[in-house]
């Protein structure tokens, strides 16, 4: 079997991604960009089970994927997704020394990560089974 295409373009992919990130973002360098997709990614994923989490990474490409999981806690019984203010919160709390997110991050991140290689119909089709609040997460 040859090595998955996703794997073995993973580095272009995710630059092309994070430059993305950061041009959507309006902040100035790719660490900064990093920061906030990591913010976003975590945000979300701290508002679902294991099982969800994991079957979300799925559809992620493959860096991408790899923040999401990483530094990762599972709560035995994630908290329901709260409104939108409160989620910015949430989300500006990660390293938040390191944070300079702006409000419009998770829309930002959202509208980037739908028009990076991430199949749109896969991740329509997990988020109709994730948890209520999941897929107003990641309205553009």
């Amino acid at each position: 079997m040859p090595m998955p295409q996703t794997y073995f373009h993973a580095s272009r992919d995710f630059d092309a991604f994070i430059k993305d990130v950061r041009d959507t973002c309006m902040l100035q360098t790719h660490h900064q960009a990093y920061h906030t997709l990591r913010a976003v990614l975590h945000t979300f994923r701290s508002h679902l089970t294991v099982v969800e989490a994991l079957r979300f990474a799925d559809i992620l490409p493959a860096v991408t994927r790899a923040i999401f999981v990483e530094d990762w806690i599972p709560l035995e019984t994630p908290a329901p997704f709260p409104d939108r203010p409160a989620l910015i919160m949430e989300m500006k709390a990660v390293r938040q020394d390191h944070n300079l997110a702006p409000n419009s991050a998770i829309e930002d991140v959202a509208a980037a990560l739908r028009r990076s290689s991430i199949d749109e119909q896969a991740l329509e089709r997990i988020l109709a089974i994730l948890p209520d609040g999941a897929a107003e997460f990641w309205k553009a």
